[in-house]
Formats: C-alpha cells, structure tokens, sequence
C-alpha cells in the first residue's frame, strides 16, 4: 500500500501540468498491475477520481498477465472503472513463452481472456510477438489465428523487441529478415481478413485505442509511478518526464527528472508517421509550435521518392512509406 500511496503523491506533484484538462484516457502497465490487490487498486481510484476530472467516456486500460487474475477480480475492477484490458500472451507456443522467461503458459493465456469476456470485458487486446529464434511460418500465423479465435477487440502484432542488457541482447535470435518479413505480412493478411483494421504499425483492431492514438499522435500524458514517463506541453515547451525506474528509489525519492524536448519535428514524425491514416497538417503546428513550411523541403523529399502521400489538409505514408518506415523517418532527422 505504501507504493500506491507514493503513486498518489506523485500524481499530486504534477497535477500542475494537467490543471483544467478532462482526462482522455488512463493506462495502468509497467510490468503486472494486475498482481495488486482488489483493496490496493480501490485505493488508488479512489485518489484518481478525488484528483482528476475523469471525461464521461474515459478509457481505463489495465495491462494483465495471463495467470495473474480471476473472474472475480475482473469483476472487481470493472466495478472500479477499468473499460479495457491489455493481455502480454506474446504467443499460444509454451516452447516460445519458456524461452521469454514468461511463468503463464497458453492455456492460461485463453483460460484469462475468457475469464475476463465473461464478466463483460469487451475492449481487450491481445499482445502477440513473432521472430522467436527456430520459429517457422506456421507457427506465427498458428498464434495469429488463435488470437483472432478469441475475438479481442485489438491485437497487437510485432517482432520481438531486442532490449539492451538482456539476454536476447546478448543472443539475438537467429532468424532471417526474409522470414521476419514473411510472417508479418501473412500475419498483417490474416488479421485485415477477419475484420481487423490496422491503424498503427503494430496495431490492428475493430476499436482503435484511445490512449494509443494520443501517444502516436504526439499527445500530452503524464507518466506516474516507477519507470514512468511523460510528455507535457506547458508554456510554449515541451517537457519529457521521468522517475526511477527502482520502485523502492521512487518511493523513498519521488523526484521526477524532466528535459525539454530539442527536436519537435523529429520526435513528431517519428510518432505520427507510424499511424497507416497519417494526420492532419495542423495537427504538426498544434503539437509541436511550427508551421508546415519549416519541415517542407523533408516533406517534398519523402513524396519525391514515393514513400509520403500530401495534400492540402493530410500528411500519409504511400504504402511504400508505411512499409519503409525508417527510410520515411530518418528524412526529418
């Protein structure tokens, strides 16, 4: 309890920046916030509804992990507010999920979507990687179609991420470019042919998540609790917030590190170019501050070589561009 209520003050220390704002969207992640106890989580939105002005149709993402809940505590946050769950199954392969380090198998994976469909969950999302090292065709489009079996509402769908200081970092999984490209397109085809529309890269879904437009869409949010980040637009500046990643370091400390944000541009069309529909010309001015015309030679060049789609009101990547991405990217860096 003494971590929620840190969490709390945190919120309270930077309620500064948001004063004013109807609050969109909340996402609870950051590693397994459905391990918290039902007396915890009434605590903690408790303080959320006293703090901030929640807009009617908030969306209230929790992230779960496969094994760490029940109906019953489904039940109970539902009760609490939370409209959407986000389930790291990652893949329905337990040889794939040993090798993650993941202690949920695939049964529980399903076992934990049902449980939560069964209390009336209906915005969920599926996580799902592909790219394990040995992993054949197959197998990626096997996870994808047993996803697509138990009727989420988005599915998340990317190659595995290699962090740094990690034990893939330090043995990469073995597969080739060829394949990685094979199993996301076959992947890409099957969800589009149940009905799955993709919005974003990674994302697919038949309800596009708020807080996931926000982010892309170079959004405000504030990031609370250990490991946190946020993004706040304040007097003309754009700050980057960020706590201690150490949940003892932020409950003792509770001291955010904040930096002004140098490249707008960049980090703008680094975000926003990751969404398929692209977005409208003003939104780059409302967001970062500067007009069309200081990004225009970039802009000009990408459609010169076919990887941006423009006209007078919207910013696209070509097809060309959205599969190139970071060939589109690297323009405005």
């Amino acid at each position: 309890m003494a971590y929620i209520q840190a969490v709390l003050a945190d919120l309270k220390n930077q309620l500064h920046w948001v004063q004013g704002r109807e609050i969109q969207t909340i996402f609870i992640g950051g590693g397994t916030p459905s391990l918290c106890s039902i007396e915890a989580m009434e605590v903690l939105f408790a303080g959320l509804r006293k703090t901030l002005d929640f807009a009617d149709d908030i969306e209230i993402t929790l992230e779960a992990n496969p094994g760490a809940s029940d109906r019953e505590k489904f039940s109970a946050l539902k009760k609490l507010g939370v409209n959407r769950l986000s389930i790291g199954v990652q893949s329905f392969n337990d040889g794939y999920l040993q090798n993650l380090g993941r202690i949920h198998s695939s049964q529980q994976a399903i076992e934990t979507l049902k449980q939560a469909q069964v209390v009336g969950f209906d915005n969920i999302n599926i996580d799902l990687m592909f790219g394990f090292e040995g992993q054949s065709i197959d197998e990626c489009l096997y996870d994808v179609k047993q996803a697509i079996a138990l009727s989420p509402a988005h599915i998340s769908f990317y190659q595995l991420t290699i962090e740094p200081n990690t034990f893939f970092a330090k043995h990469p999984p073995k597969l080739s470019q060829e394949n990685a490209w094979e199993m996301q397109e076959q992947g890409q085809l099957l969800l589009e042919q149940a009905g799955f529309i993709q919005y974003e890269v990674s994302a697919f879904s038949q309800r596009p998540a708020k807080h996931n437009l926000n982010y892309w869409q170079f959004g405000d949010y504030l990031g609370i609790g250990a490991g946190a980040h946020g993004k706040i637009t304040t007097e003309g500046k754009i700050l980057r917030t960020l706590q201690s990643k150490s949940p003892k370091d932020f409950t003792q400390n509770n001291q955010n590190k904040i930096t002004a944000v140098k490249q707008l541009s960049f980090e703008f069309m680094l975000n926003a170019l990751r969404l398929k529909a692209g977005f409208e010309s003003d939104l780059f001015t409302q967001r970062t501050g500067q007009s069309i015309p200081t990004i225009q030679q970039q802009l000009n060049k990408a459609q010169a070589l076919g990887l941006l789609e423009l006209n007078d009101k919207r910013i696209q990547p070509s097809e060309k561009g959205f599969n190139f991405l970071n060939d589109l990217q690297v323009i405005f860096l």
